[in-house]
């Protein structure tokens, strides 16, 4: 996908042209395959922490005044039917429902009212989270990036499909309970705001995640707390009209570390914005 990205217009009107008009005997049946990430290694995972006010508040942190940047590696990032991985070694592992933007054109010092040239389009990220880990520091890298702690996707939706990405619903639920719920009209630094920030520091490349924040409802803050559990099915979801309505969610199964996994319920999922039915296990995707 990233050697997508980096070919520009060209390279996606192909792509385009052969979803359109799939040579005969392209596709596949989806349960044959094992989906991945819409960009499984991606350049790098940028997040955005405190983004929504009512987390900053439930978290007992000021609002801050300019973005708190932090990364996930890319190896923390799976897809579709790949279950997150609870570690051993912590007892507090969280979750975080969030709206991402991916990089198609890069740049350094980007005009914030140039941020839709270089938007390729949006996916969702469920910025999984050891609590323990991440207060053991005052950074918060090793508390972010144990390994599968990056679900994402498995779609991304192409930036034209959307006329307000600060318009979407977001929500969270966790064996059908909802404990995330809003929307990125609350988000404290819009795209525009956190394009140009990142590019005043760092070049920005085709590919690049940028995870948005999450809101309120986190398990940490939560009593009791409610953390991940073994056989948790947690689904991330966003609501948004494209040229036509679209729903979409990224659902994963957890495991603790060295044991099986349950499979979830096979479920099918159209994203009416795009030419094709998506049919998958345990993760349904935007």
């Amino acid at each position: 996908m990233v050697s997508v990205l980096r070919g520009g217009d060209e390279a996606r009107a192909k792509i385009e042209d052969w979803i359109y008009h799939p040579p005969q005997g392209a596709s596949s049946a989806l349960d044959s395959v094992r989906l991945l990430a819409p960009i499984p290694r991606p350049p790098r995972l940028i997040c955005i922490g405190l983004n929504y006010r009512d987390h900053a508040l439930e978290a007992k942190m000021e609002v801050p005044q300019v973005p708190t940047v932090f990364s996930k590696f890319p190896s923390s990032v799976i897809g579709p039917g790949q279950p997150i991985v609870l570690p051993k070694n912590s007892a507090e592992p969280d979750y975080e429902a969030e709206f991402a933007f991916v990089i198609g054109t890069g740049g350094r010092h980007i005009a914030a009212v140039d941020w839709k040239r270089h938007v390729f389009g949006y996916t969702i990220v469920n910025d999984v989270s050891a609590r323990d880990f991440q207060r053991a520091s005052t950074q918060w890298l090793m508390g972010k990036t144990f390994d599968t702690f990056a679900p994402m996707g498995p779609h991304i939706v192409s930036a034209d499909e959307i006329a307000d990405p600060h318009a979407l619903d977001i929500s969270l639920r966790i064996n059908d309970q909802e404990l995330q719920r809003s929307n990125t009209r609350e988000l404290i630094f819009k795209i525009p705001e956190l394009v140009a920030y990142l590019s005043s520091v760092i070049t920005l490349e085709p590919g690049d995640v940028v995870s948005t924040g999450t809101p309120a409802g986190v398990g940490f803050a939560r009593w009791p707390r409610r953390y991940l559990k073994p056989g948790d099915d947690v689904v991330v979801s966003r609501v948004a009209q494209f040229a036509d309505s679209g729903h979409g969610s990224c659902r994963s199964v957890k495991r603790e570390s060295g044991r099986g996994w349950t499979r979830g319920n096979r479920s099918m999922y159209c994203w009416r914005g795009s030419p094709a039915w998506i049919r998958t296990t345990n993760l349904t995707g935007f």
